[in-house]
C-alpha cells in the first residue's frame, strides 16, 4: 500500500489529487492549515487528516511525527501555494515577497526536510512539487501561450524557484524520485475559477508522477502532455 501526503489538500488541485489517488489505492493524508476544513475534506474523501502549515516549523515537524507514527510515507506532494497580493508591480513590497516565497518555496524546503527521513525508509520514495507554466521562461516568452499574458512577478518567480529547487533536489538526492508538475490553466480559487481545464485535467501530471512507484526519471518538469520546456 502506498501512503501519500498532500499539502494544501482541503480544496482545488490538492483535493482532486487526493480523490484520484484514493481511487488508485493509495492511503492518503490530507494536509491543511485549517483544521475544520481539512477534517471536513478528509471525512468526505475517506482520507486521514493532519494539520500542516508549511510556513511553520513546529506545524510541519508535528505533522511528520504524526505520519511517521502511523506507519511512514512513500509519496510527498508539495501542493500548498498562494498567489500573493494583487497589486501593481511598482507597489510590491519586500513583505509581499517574503509572504509568497515563505509558502511557495521555503514551505517546500521545510516540508521536504521534515519528511525526508520517512521517505528514505520507503522502498519507492517520491516527491512531486506542484509548480506552474507561469514559472517557465519558455512559456512566458511564447506569445501563443496564455502564460505570456500574465504579469504576476512574485507568483511567477516563486514557481520558477520551485522548478529549479526540484532539479537541484533531484541531483542531490538521487535515491528519491523528485519531479515538478505543471497543472496548466485550471479552474481553481487561485485564478477565480477562470481556467479552461477542469481540476481533473489539472491533476493529470501530478497523479502521473505520484503513481510511478518510485520508478522513472527524476528532476523533470512535466505537464499533462509530457515533459515540458522550461
Amino acid at each position: 500500500m502506498t501512503t501519500t501526503l498532500i499539502t494544501g489538500a482541503n480544496k482545488g488541485l490538492g483535493y482532486e489529487t487526493a480523490r484520484r489517488l484514493l481511487e488508485a489505492g493509495h492511503t492518503v493524508w490530507i494536509g491543511a492549515r485549517d483544521r475544520a476544513r481539512g477534517e471536513e475534506a478528509a471525512t468526505a474523501l475517506g482520507a486521514s487528516f493532519v494539520q500542516l502549515d508549511v510556513s511553520d516549523d513546529a506545524s510541519v515537524a508535528a505533522a511528520a511525527a504524526t505520519v511517521g507514527a502511523a506507519g511512514g510515507l512513500d509519496v510527498l506532494i508539495n501542493n500548498a501555494g498562494i498567489t500573493g497580493p494583487q497589486k501593481d508591480a511598482a507597489d510590491i513590497t519586500g513583505d509581499d515577497a517574503t509572504s509568497v516565497f515563505q509558502t511557495n518555496v521555503i514551505g517546500i524546503v521545510r516540508t521536504t526536510q521534515a519528511f525526508l527521513p520517512l521517505l528514505r525508509a520507503s522502498s519507492a520514495p517520491t516527491i512531486v512539487n506542484v509548480t506552474s507554466g507561469l514559472g517557465s521562461f519558455d512559456a512566458v516568452h511564447d506569445p501563443s501561450r496564455i502564460e505570456s499574458q500574465v504579469i504576476a512577478p512574485l507568483y511567477n518567480a516563486s514557481k520558477s524557484a520551485v522548478t529549479m529547487l526540484t532539479v537541484q533536489y533531484a541531483k542531490a538526492l538521487p535515491e528519491v524520485r523528485i519531479n515538478a508538475a505543471d497543472p496548466g490553466y485550471t479552474a481553481t480559487d487561485l485564478n477565480g475559477n477562470s481556467g479552461h481545464q477542469t481540476v481533473t485535467e489539472g491533476t493529470d501530471a501530478i497523479v502521473e508522477l505520484a503513481t510511478r512507484g518510485g520508478q522513472g526519471p527524476t528532476g523533470t518538469f512535466i505537464d499533462r502532455s509530457g515533459v515540458a520546456p522550461f
